[in-house]
């Protein structure tokens, strides 16, 4: 494992998340790249099975221990220390997910290794690892070089498709155990939050709003505007903290993950965690006063105009297709 490439397998309720895929595809591409092995890691208690599903890596660590049943950040960046101690990877990609959210940073402390988070991809230049990371909501994109080894980069979701971490064939498993401390945090049950009266994980069309929108009274003309493409209205997370659209609405990394076929964008700046939950939509259209806003970057078709000044005639433009439609031969 020594020079090796790492990855942090993100294993949640038996399952192992979609984030750690991506991550992989990363992983198996920058250890390729370095011309040495690409290892997984996977922390947990009777989760080995989950390791065969992790083919693309040429070895997978598993570390078992009761504590590590849970994702909880404390046992594992403890755990992750004492397996990496005498391994001396050259790096370890952890999923920046809600999952994993601090396992980076309290491994970075107790290895006294760098952190880097917000990662959106990394490249290998001269044989050193250069990680690219977003900043302030997005606004700044930074290349960083991570000082000695190893290096602990918290990946974004979305860095690569999922598909492409994935391999049929079974990769070799070491396991081994390790000694941990009891942890002041302990998970008493999952809480899921109750059904809203639209699953919007099953609309083909979504029309999501943001603070473009001015205020709750115009959300009227937003919901017009979905009902003329047959679909419902979302949010990002601002305008869910306002309280103008209850939070079974709220698009991004603390609310749903969407894939329709059409994802309208309305006044939405486009903050990277607004962007996890919709950049795999089929058809994104964006609608920003702002020319350099980042839903641009992510976004098929754009619209620089005001929102409230553009929404009246798409509706209508729509409307009116519709009915040609409806009386052509």
């Amino acid at each position: 494992m020594t020079g090796s490439i790492c990855v942090l397998a993100e294993q949640w309720r038996g399952r192992i998340s979609e984030p750690t895929y991506e991550v992989l595809a990363l992983g198996r591409e920058t250890a390729d790249s370095l011309g040495v092995p690409l290892t997984a890691i996977l922390t947990g208690s009777g989760a080995r099975d989950l390791a065969q599903t992790l083919g693309i890596a040429d070895t997978v660590l598993y570390v078992c221990h009761p504590q590590l049943a849970e994702p909880i950040p404390q046992p594992c960046a403890q755990a992750l220390a004492q397996a990496l101690a005498n391994r001396a990877p050259r790096a370890l990609l952890v999923p920046l997910t809600n999952i994993s959210l601090g396992i980076a940073t309290l491994l970075s402390i107790r290895l006294g290794a760098a952190a880097i988070n917000f990662c959106t991809d990394i490249k290998v230049v001269d044989g050193r690892l250069q990680a690219v990371c977003v900043m302030y909501g997005g606004k700044i994109e930074a290349t960083v070089e991570a000082a000695g080894s190893p290096a602990i980069l918290g990946i974004w979701p979305g860095v690569r498709p999922a598909d492409k971490g994935r391999a049929e064939r079974s990769p070799a498993i070491e396991e081994i155990t390790v000694e941990l401390e009891d942890s002041p945090v302990r998970l008493k049950r999952y809480i899921d939050p109750e059904a809203g009266d639209v699953d919007l994980t099953r609309q083909d069309v979504l029309v999501a709003v943001g603070r473009g929108i001015q205020s709750r009274d115009n959300l009227p003309v937003a919901e017009e505007l979905a009902k003329a493409l047959g679909g419902a209205v979302a949010g990002s997370r601002p305008v869910i903290d306002q309280g103008w659209l209850p939070l079974s609405r709220q698009i991004g990394k603390s609310g749903l993950t969407v894939k329709p076929k059409l994802y309208v964008a309305l006044g939405i700046s486009g903050a990277p965690e607004h962007v996890e939950g919709m950049k795999d939509s089929a058809l994104i259209v964006a609608v920003n006063s702002d020319p350099r806003a980042p839903i641009f970057n992510v976004a098929h078709y754009g619209i620089v105009a005001d929102v409230m000044e553009t929404l009246p005639s798409l509706t209508a433009a729509i409307e009116a297709r519709k009915v040609a439609a409806h009386h052509a031969p």
